[in-house]
């Protein structure tokens, strides 16, 4: 006896391949080495500092590039494949440019039935883009997240990994109406706000180089 199985479409990769830049300019290629030797030399071996150092190219970039992705090899002795290996993993390394704040809808399971799902729509509706897709004006990315560990402030709302809880369609509105205008949020706990690429060099245990909303 045999059994006919239809099976559902392949699901999607989690995200594009790495592009943009092949290199970096040399003015841009020595201010990230200065700063890659400082991240290195707090590790007893080099590639240690993987992840740090490809904040630091983050936030050169707005978003992991091929120009990150061999800088980060060529200066710990790796491969890009190996560096790829790595950038690909973990969700904080984004593929796509990346705007100046990061909203991210956490719909997994307590935050969507909570809500998460409404805001997620609002959201989208409110900055005229799909989840994944960044405005016009290069303000704002929108995006789904997965749980954070915060399901008893659900639904929980994060701009570049800060917390925002116990959300609404009509809260988080306000959250993307006060950054579109200049105006900085305060997450409901942790460090202030600041913007994307900061955030990167804060990440790669660097000072910011300035920047922030009012």
């Amino acid at each position: 006896m045999s059994v006919d199985l239809v099976l559902g479409p392949r699901p999607e990769e989690p995200g594009p391949p790495i592009g943009g830049p092949q290199a970096y300019h040399a003015d841009a290629h020595g201010r990230l080495a200065a700063d890659a030797a400082t991240i290195i030399a707090r590790y007893p071996h080099p590639r240690s500092a993987l992840l740090p150092l490809l904040h630091l190219v983050q936030s050169e970039d707005g978003y992991l590039t091929t120009a990150g992705v061999r800088f980060c090899a060529h200066q710990l002795g790796l491969t890009d494949a190996e560096v790829n290996a790595v950038a690909t993993f973990y969700s904080m390394y984004r593929r796509t440019p990346t705007g100046d704040y990061l909203v991210g809808v956490c719909t997994n399971t307590l935050c969507a039935v909570m809500g998460g799902d409404a805001i997620v729509e609002a959201l989208a509706t409110e900055l005229g883009v799909d989840p994944g897709h960044t405005t016009g004006d290069g303000r704002i990315t929108l995006e789904h997240i997965e749980c954070n560990a915060a399901c008893d402030y659900a639904p929980v709302v994060m701009i570049n990994w800060e917390f925002f809880d116990n959300q609404t369609p009509s809260s988080a509105k306000q959250l993307v109406h006060d950054l579109r205008n200049g105006h900085t949020p305060t997450p409901t706990r942790g460090a202030p706000l600041c913007p994307f690429r900061d955030t990167a060099r804060t990440l790669a245990g660097l000072p910011s180089r300035g920047g922030g909303g009012s």
